[in-house]
This record gives C-alpha cells, structure tokens and sequence, in this order.
C-alpha cells in the first residue's frame, strides 16, 4: 500500500521512508498534496550529510516559473553547504511554512514539517517509489562504506 513507511536500516544508518512519496536520486522527496501540487523536502539520508541545518536562501518567489534541474537556492548544515535543486518542473508556491521559525525542523522533521518548498507542476520524470529509492540508498552507502574502506588501507 502506497502509505505504508518502510523502515530502512544499513551500516549505522536507519530511518522510515514515507511509502506516500516520489523520491530523486539526490535525496530529494515529492508528496502530491492536491493534483498537481507538490511539497518537497530533503530525505532523512540528504539531512544526515549535511549535519545540523544553519541557513537557508531561495533565489525564487513565489509565482515564479521553474524548471526541471534549476538552482532555486542553497542550504547550509554544519558539514555542507549545498545547492537547492527543483525537482519538478511548474510554478513556484512558496517555502516550507515552518523554516522561518525553525530551521532545524528540516532535519528534525524532514518528511513532516520540515518541508523546503512547494510547487504546482510535474515532478522529475524520473523520480521513484519508496522501493526504487531504497536500491538507491543501498547503493549510496555501500560507496561511501567502500570508499571509507579504501582510504583506510591507504592510510595503513
């Protein structure tokens, strides 16, 4: 059933994905609120790698039409600063009702209130189901497990 979460667990990395989502291979996720209408948000995982959230900045308003790909902004965590991509193509709706007041919502409760934005249009063609994004993971931390792997020999 297209509710149900899947709780997800490898290496030291565990959490439930919502079985209600489309999710990108960037760790992105898509939750259809009306037809149409999409909010977005940052999967636990992409929340995980940037390591507690400082800041945010969109280069959009709403109204604004994106497109599939475009730089709409940036995010900072304590790891990371990186670009915020829009994974749907339509018209900018606005951000997530709750990053003024709590940024750290985003990754406190990043498949809830910490959404980043929303948008009325067609999501990223190839987004997938929680099961896809699943192989995705796998596949995400069984590199970043092989490289950690590789460099430690190295150091030897």
């Amino acid at each position: 059933m297209p509710n149900d979460s899947v709780h997800y667990k490898r290496a030291r990395f565990s959490t439930r994905l919502p079985g209600d989502r489309r999710y990108t291979a960037a760790h992105y996720w898509l939750f259809e609120e009306g037809p149409g209408i999409w909010r977005v948000g940052f999967t636990k995982f992409a929340t995980r790698m940037l390591g507690d959230i400082v800041e945010y900045n969109f280069g959009v308003t709403q109204g604004d039409q994106i497109t599939l790909g475009q730089e709409i902004g940036s995010i900072e965590g304590f790891k990371a600063l990186t670009a915020l991509y829009s994974v749907a193509q339509g018209e900018f709706l606005g951000i997530g009702d709750d990053l003024d007041s709590d940024i750290t919502l985003v990754e406190s409760d990043p498949y809830g209130r910490g959404w980043l934005y929303r948008l009325k249009g067609q999501p990223d063609p190839a987004s997938m189901d929680v099961r896809g994004y699943v192989g995705i993971l796998d596949a995400t931390i069984d590199r970043l497990l092989e490289s950690r792997h590789s460099t430690g020999e190295t150091q030897r």
